[in-house]
């Protein structure tokens, strides 16, 4: 795995006492603070399968659970890319400090995440193994803020999502970073698939297009990054977005556990919302059937719907599906006593948070991909098409020059709280 680019110096003013929290303005714009008093994903486990999750990370301590490695590396804690932590802060992160009022904050901040570490140098059974580990390790939501072309229908990847849904799990995967049409595993039937919005709430233009399920946040959002001299970083892409969504599920799983995963996803869809796009109709290529909107998604009064929910199903491929699945699944989750990247290459801001020094660099997530079973793995990484793409990491900003400074990526205006929570 190898890190290119450079580091990029800035100064900055004087950091509030916590630039990081200030600074998370999906919170604001979903008034979390009213959705957490619904629901903060009690007794959920959202497996993340990525490049790791660091436990220790002060804003994760005590949610990441055992998980297991299948890149080889041996320790699904490690994460020496940064990507997989950051998702998981975005997810369930609980802050740290006083009253937990420094670091990240999760949407679900009560969820369990169950880190599954692949690899993306290798051959292409990382991916479905670690599906099927999750699934028989009680996750009730399966994060894919990666992308994998090898993940095309038939494949044992998209076997491996398919024995998901059959057993109750919701997959959310993010659309790509690359302004084509919408990659795998996002594109498999059934799965939910994410592209990103600004604070703006406009559709990111690098996202993906075509089957899209939802949009979120994935502009500028600030995450823990275990490889940066503050720990945490700014990000743009669907790998954010993805996130974001997984945690929505979550809290959904949470308020309303008897629901099957197809009418958690029925909510989802039935709650989102264009907001001010005017004159799109869903399905959108862009926004899908709208931005995902938790508040209104945990609230509203939405009938249950058929168990499958309303997305397409790919063939079955077991007898376990429907209320069946969701049984074995449940069952499996009593009985686990551990519960646990088509890294969406996204352009990364990172800015290193240390008093007053903000290092800024750009970065990945997932190499440029096209439609349907293809794709291009990033620039420099020399992996074979066929395999999981990896993210050429921390690239210099666009137009610039190491050590270039830059003005305070946080001074953009947040979002007016709760316009679309």
């Amino acid at each position: 795995m190898a890190l290119t680019g450079a580091l990029l110096l800035t100064s900055v003013p004087t950091a509030s006492a916590d630039q990081v929290r200030d600074d998370q303005w999906p919170l604001t714009a979903y008034d979390a603070k009213r959705v957490w008093k619904i629901s903060q994903g009690a007794g959920v486990t959202v497996a993340v399968i990525d490049s790791g999750v660091d436990a220790s990370q002060s804003d994760l301590t005590g949610q990441v659970l055992p998980g297991k490695d299948f890149s080889g590396a041996g320790d699904p804690h490690e994460d020496s890319n940064g990507h997989g932590t950051g998702m998981a802060s975005l997810i369930a992160g609980h802050g740290h400090g006083v009253n937990s009022s420094a670091g990240v904050m999760g949407l679900a901040p009560k969820v369990k995440i169950l880190p599954v570490r692949i690899g993306f140098n290798k051959d292409s059974t990382e991916l479905p193994a670690g599906v099927r580990y999750a699934v028989d390790h009680g996750a009730s939501v399966i994060n894919l803020s990666i992308g994998d072309p090898s993940a095309y229908p038939g494949s044992r990847a998209a076997k491996a999502i398919k024995y998901a849904q059959e057993h109750d799990v919701v997959v959310v995967a993010g659309t790509g970073n690359d302004s084509g049409t919408v990659s795998y595993p996002a594109a498999l039937p059934g799965v939910v698939s994410v592209s990103a919005v600004d604070k703006g709430l406009n559709f990111w233009d690098l996202s993906n297009t075509g089957k899209v399920t939802v949009a979120a946040p994935g502009v500028g959002t600030p995450q823990a990054n275990p490889t940066t001299r503050s720990g945490y970083a700014v990000a743009d892409g669907t790998s954010g977005s993805t996130a974001y969504v997984s945690a929505i599920v979550a809290l959904l799983r949470s308020k309303f556990p008897d629901l099957t995963a197809g009418q958690i996803i029925n909510r989802l869809v039935k709650s989102a919302s264009f907001l001010n796009n005017e004159g799109k109709k869903a399905p959108d290529k862009e926004l899908g059937y709208g931005i995902a909107r938790p508040g209104s998604a945990l609230t509203m009064n939405i009938p249950a719907g058929p168990e499958q929910g309303p997305l397409a199903q790919a063939p079955s491929t077991s007898t376990n599906s429907g209320t069946a699945a969701k049984g074995t699944n449940q069952a499996e989750k009593k009985s686990s006593s551990s519960g646990i990247i088509f890294l969406i290459a996204g352009i990364t801001a990172v800015v290193v948070i240390g008093g007053i020094l903000f290092a800024v660099f750009r970065s990945r997530r997932n190499g440029a991909q096209g439609g349907p079973g293809s794709g291009v793995p990033p620039q420099g990484t020399g992996y074979p098409p066929q395999h999981p793409t990896y993210p050429p990491a921390q690239q210099p900003h666009p137009n610039s020059t190491p050590n270039q400074t830059y003005p305070n990526p946080y001074s953009q205006q947040h979002p007016h709280q709760g316009q679309w929570e």
